[in-house]
């Protein structure tokens, strides 16, 4: 028996099975590349969920979290240390926003952000029947709140009752938010780039209307960019490209670019007027070897100017996938915003094509249920492109 049919028995064995995972062990990356226990190589346009953005084998990264390792892994938050206050800073003065609370993963984050837009609402008029307006076909986590503001009943279904208090529009229709909201609305959540649903951004016009009546009627403004924040749609929060700043957003996958770590960022009105001492907390969220990664993660962003290379390197992404789009008919047309890119297939099955690709040695995801999925690392170049373009077209 092979040593991957192994790992692979043995895996099914004692793991419980949540995961239809793909018959590939993974030993190690380089680059954008990974490599399989048998030595196959695989150029990477999944980046783990949207998660390395920095690529495999990043010294700088490695060395700072071998460092820390040596140094100091955990404190619990009941302490500082010094790693936190440099994470912490590096956030703020990225986002432009006001206060950061660490989280060991994104649907934490989705969490903490609830519990905040609620204490919100509630310091405010002391009520405690708030309630939020979220998007359908939206993804926000499989923890129980973080899947209450998940508009897909397929995930929700088989873990009723929910979490009450809370209403679903449709993304980009604003008057179907104008509907939802009642006079118990304390948040407005939605992902500024829908990315399970099947990669749809959102429209200037719907996310700059859905701004005003959160300002107009003292709603906070929740932008989920766990998936579609950290320079993956050309600018540090996919927001910026928008010109809209949220009241809180989340962060999480390439936020710790292999880490777990996430964190709900806040402006100063919401920070000031929610959470206090004993209304959250985590044993894990924010120790100091996530919090290394988070400010290593920022350093080299700015070093090697990762944002500013995804918008230079974007339109030649979209340009040979809208030659893809041209030339199958299957393909009926590419969405997306940088390096967050989908292409609808039409009358065959993705998930074929998921399988196909694999074997041809490249990594690429499916989204909704009729969308393949690009979000390579960061560091992608043209040559990386041309790649994955000619093995996606074998895969077909």
């Amino acid at each position: 028996m092979a040593a991957s049919q192994m790992i692979m028995d043995e895996t099914e064995q004692y793991v419980l099975h949540t995961y239809n995972r793909f018959p590939v062990v993974f030993d190690h990356g380089d680059g954008v590349h990974l490599y399989d226990v048998d030595g196959k190589e695989y150029l990477d346009f999944g980046a783990g969920i949207a998660v390395f953005a920095l690529g495999y084998g990043n010294k700088t990264y490695n060395d700072a979290l071998k460092g820390q390792i040596d140094r100091l892994i955990h404190t619990s938050n009941l302490f500082y240390h010094q790693p936190l206050r440099d994470a912490a800073k590096q956030v703020i003065d990225h986002t432009g926003l006001s206060r950061v609370f660490f989280t060991n993963s994104g649907a934490e984050a989705i969490e903490g952000a609830i519990k905040a837009a609620r204490k919100y609402a509630y310091m405010r008029d002391g009520s405690s029947d708030h309630e939020i307006v979220a998007m359908n076909q939206s993804f926000h986590g499989r923890t129980i709140g973080a899947l209450s503001v998940t508009g897909n009943v397929h995930y929700q279904d088989p873990f009723r009752p929910l979490m009450g208090g809370v209403r679903f529009a449709d993304f980009n229709d604003f008057e179907s938010v104008q509907a939802a909201v009642t006079d118990k609305t304390c948040a407005i959540l939605l992902e500024t780039v829908q990315g399970e649903g099947g990669i749809y951004p959102a429209d200037p016009q719907f996310l700059s209307s859905v701004r005003q009546l959160c300002d107009e009627k003292d709603i906070l403004l929740i932008l989920d960019e766990i998936q579609c924040g950290m320079g993956r749609c050309g600018s540090l929060l996919a927001c910026d490209t928008y010109g809209i700043r949220p009241d809180i957003v989340t962060l999480a996958k390439a936020l710790g670019c292999g880490v777990p770590v996430g964190a709900f960022v806040l402006n100063e009105k919401a920070a000031s007027k929610s959470l206090a001492p004993g209304d959250h907390g985590t044993t894990y969220g924010g120790n100091p070897l996530a919090c290394m990664a988070v400010k290593t993660v920022f350093e080299l962003f700015d070093r090697e100017q990762i944002i500013e290379h995804v918008k230079e390197t974007t339109p030649y992404l979209e340009k040979r996938l809208d030659m893809l789009v041209s030339k199958y008919d299957f393909l009926t047309r590419r969405r997306g915003m940088g390096f967050m890119q989908g292409l609808v297939v039409e009358g065959r099955p993705v998930g074929e094509i998921v399988k196909n690709a694999l074997a041809q040695g490249l990594v690429i995801l499916s989204a909704g249920t009729n969308v393949i999925r690009l979000v390579p690392p960061l560091i992608i170049t043209k040559d990386d492109i041309d790649e994955m373009a000619e093995k996606l077209e074998r895969s077909f």
